[in-house]
């Protein structure tokens, strides 16, 4: 065991310790007080909001136990029709549950998986311009910052691009992130409302490529409920977030503006959300925009190279410009709804490195999306609920960049990548059954996809290494059951299987085993590979004294090949490496334990888990040392600027465990005040003994916070250990950090008369206050790209 594993045990315990000594009293006042009915409302406990998650399962447990809630009024003369549809109007506001106090961790205790939930409030409050940057400190995540507030992919327990699946609404991003690190994910925060991260294997519902885990967005693109114009926003913990029904004949317009603005990058970001409906019908429209300059840096950016010049203190070449909009509609019907979207993502962005800062390096991509989704729950005794997803993406990008650095006339198009991709899910959710020995439930899923891909580039037309790959295409076919078994209310076990075919169809030329030039001739041949994943789980959850929940669970999951890991064969300039894949690659296997316990009530709220996960024939992207230009005939030679990877397989165990808690501590000021910490590591080797190359490190970090109805203040301490488990080839030791934060929020109802708006939410947030030098371990270009310095975002979000 390594000096740093021993030091982080240690210092990981003292800290459980110490909080475990301050939970003691917790757990105690918890119990003494639990016979007593308090009856009044004590403004300095806890309120705990509902958490609600919906990625990681389709079994979905109905809050109201009657038939489907009806909507809309409906007349006609069969029976089924001759049921009064008419909506139930909202509650008085007075009437209405208080809202939960900022700040509340959110604790998921019903799923088998393990998920990790960022509400509303914390989007707005921590902003991010990707899901990566979003998601950089929580727990067992972290970002693939390649380019900083621009490009940045979620990395769940060190596993990121092909095995990592990114939906949002329940359809894949169908972006180009998974087919390089720089490529930017298309789905932004400004617009999005919940994200849901499940950690660990998500392919049993989403496919072989979230063997991972998933991370979902949602938002109200496509409605599920008629707006609520009287309702309480900012107090939702998980969607879909379904509001109080509206009168069925009453018009409802909603608005909401979010906006803020950062000192590090000059950055400003602006959002507007639309909602209205009435009847039978709901519509939504948003629109949002975010310009950055340069951001700025503690020191000099380039490790290896000194002698360039850094003007200003900012990271080069690293500003952004990003923009979106978004309308759809539902159609509300006795017992479901069906409801369509179509989105336009636009993004331009620099690329921060040397060579991109060289050759003025930008990426113009452009994505626009139709999304269908319905639901529906029949009058039969047999079926629950049916529900579908459709969603058709037309995605493309241009590398931008000079040809030659000393010629500003050779600026032009490098490099394009284009996706075009068509997926459509199906779930039926079946009726419970008492089976004797349990209460089952079951819902069974199909999915079908296809996808063409192409990375054509300007430079070199007709030659065999014309850009990353030729034209290429793929098709997969799945279905999938999951099975739940409700012994007792405190006992429950999980069933899961799936089933998958993938067809590729693509080209790439025979290489030499030592992937140098031989002088033979190449062409391109053409390669038809088809996979049939296989995957299944088993789990149980039990509840524990204390109203703790435990969790155990197994599983095994197949990943078949991407086309990227296939067929790539050339040079991709802004990752500066020239990708060779092999068209020979296997199935990919990971067998999966985990053991959890949760506790998500009470002063005291926690979240630990354990997991341990072999692979067979891991596929990877292994860095031979070699040296490319623009096509292989280059590789070897003196003076190449473009790292040679090469996919390949090896087995390799990954092991990890994530912690994080918050305890209460009492009283203060009218509001509570507690502490909270964080653990989270991952070591992951091939079976010789070394190492998996870009693995987050070790981090453990603390805090506290006060808060109540209105304001949230809180301080954190995230203190990453340095990285010296590394490949044995172009991978090199990532020094520690200190990343502290701090914010200050407040909400607030107002009055529409005198402001406008309803409510209010706004707040500082005080980002890397130590001014650190931060290198991220997993990125590419972190000896040449600073995360951005010391810096302040103010925000402000309205609710009309």
């Amino acid at each position: 065991m390594s000096f740093e594993l021993r030091r982080v045990q240690r210092l990981g315990g003292a800290s459980l310790l110490l909080l475990g000594a301050a939970a003691t009293s917790a757990f105690a006042q918890e119990l003494a007080q639990a016979p007593a009915q308090a009856p009044a409302q004590d403004k300095s406990s806890t309120e705990i909001p509902a958490v609600t998650v919906t990625a990681p399962s389709p079994i979905v447990r109905r809050v109201v136990p009657t038939r489907s809630p009806v909507r809309v009024a409906r007349t006609g003369r069969s029976r089924s029709q001759q049921r009064t549809a008419e909506a139930t109007p909202a509650a008085p506001a007075a009437a209405a549950a208080a809202a939960p106090q900022q700040g509340v961790l959110p604790i998921v205790t019903n799923q088998f998986a393990t998920v990790t939930v960022v509400p509303n409030e914390e989007i707005r409050r921590e902003g991010g311009g990707q899901l990566g940057d979003l998601l950089f400190s929580k727990p067992g995540i972290t970002g693939s910052s390649f380019a900083p507030g621009a490009s940045s992919r979620p990395i769940i327990r060190g596993l990121d691009v092909n095995r990592v699946g990114i939906v949002e609404n329940g359809t894949n991003s169908n972006g180009a992130s998974d087919l390089g690190e720089d490529h930017f994910v298309p789905v932004d925060t400004l617009a999005t409302n919940q994200v849901e991260v499940v950690r660990g294997p998500a392919a049993l519902r989403y496919g072989s490529t979230s063997i991972g885990g998933v991370v979902s967005a949602t938002n109200n693109r496509i409605p599920d409920a008629l707006p609520n114009c009287g309702g309480q926003p900012f107090q939702s913990y998980g969607l879909p977030v379904k509001a109080p029904l509206a009168g069925a004949g009453t018009p409802c317009v909603t608005a909401e503006t979010r906006s803020a603005f950062s000192s590090v990058d000059r950055g400003v970001e602006s959002g507007v959300l639309l909602d209205t409906g009435g009847g039978n019908f709901a519509f939504h429209a948003d629109v949002y925009g975010r310009n950055t300059t340069d951001y700025g840096i503690p020191s000099y950016p380039y490790l290896n190279d000194q002698t360039r010049t850094v003007a200003n203190g900012r990271q080069p070449n690293s500003a952004t410009r990003s923009d979106g909009a978004s309308i759809g509609g539902s159609y509300f019907f006795q017992g479901g709804y069906i409801g369509a979207s179509i989105t336009q993502n636009d993004s331009l962005y620099h690329i921060p490195g040397i060579d991109g800062a060289d050759h003025n390096t930008r990426i113009d991509a452009h994505q626009t999306k139709i999304n269908v989704k319905g639901e529906y729950h029949p009058d039969s005794a047999a079926i629950d609920a049916v529900r579908f997803w459709a969603g058709a993406t037309d995605y493309r990008h241009n590398e931008i960049g000079l040809a030659d650095p000393t010629d500003p006339n050779t600026d032009g198009v490098r490099q394009t990548f284009t996706n075009k991709e068509q997926e459509i899910r199906t779930e039926v959710q079946l009726m419970p059954f008492n089976a004797r020995f349990a209460e089952v439930t079951t819902a069974l899923g199909f999915q079908v996809g296809h996808q063409e891909l192409s990375a054509p580039s300007p430079d070199n037309p007709g030659t065999l290494f014309n850009g990353l790959w030729d034209p290429n295409n793929n098709t997969r076919v799945a279905a999938y059951a999951f099975n739940e078994f409700k012994f007792t209310e405190q006992t429950r076990a999980q069933i899961a299987g799936r089933i998958e075919h993938v067809e590729l169809h693509g080209t790439t030329p025979n290489f030499p085993a030592d992937y140098l030039p031989d002088g033979t001739p190449q062409v391109a041949i053409a390669r038809n590979p088809a996979y049939t994943p296989k995957s299944g789980s088993i789990g149980l959850l039990q509840d524990l004294p204390g109203g703790m929940v435990g969790s155990i669970t197994a599983q095994y999951v197949e990943r078949a090949p991407k086309a990227a890991e296939l067929f790539s064969r050339g040079a991709h300039d802004a990752t500066a490496t020239f990708d060779i894949g092999n068209p020979n690659l296997t199935i990919e296997t990971a067998k999966s334990v985990e053991v959890g316990v949760r506790k998500a009530t009470g002063p005291f709220r926690f979240e630990a888990t354990v997991y341990y996960t072999h692979f067979d024939n891991f596929i990877f992207r292994r860095l031979t040392g070699v040296m490319c230009d623009d096509d292989f005939a280059s590789c070897g030679t003196p003076g190449a600027e473009l790292n040679q990877a090469v996919y390949s397989q090896r087995n390799a165990n990954f092991r990890g465990g994530e912690f994080q808690s918050q305890l209460d501590v009492g009283a203060f000021q009218g509001g509570i005040w507690g502490i909270e910490n964080q653990l989270d590591f991952v070591r992951a080797t091939f079976t010789d003994g070394t190492n998996v190359p870009r693995i987050p490190p070790v981090r453990l970090g603390g805090g506290v916070f006060w808060r109540d109805d209105n304001w949230l203040m809180r301080v954190n301490l995230l203190h990453a250990f340095a990285q010296n488990n590394i490949a044995a080839i172009a991978e090199t030791p990532t020094p520690g950090y200190n990343l502290l934060k701090a914010e200050v929020s407040y909400k607030t109802k107002l009055d529409p008369s005198r402001f406008g708006a309803r409510e209010m939410i706004a707040g500082i947030v005080g980002n890397n206050l130590l001014n650190e030098s931060i290198r991220n371990s997993v990125s590419y270009t972190k000896d040449e790209v600073l995360m951005p310095g010391i810096g302040v975002r103010a925000f402000a979000n309205f609710k009309f």
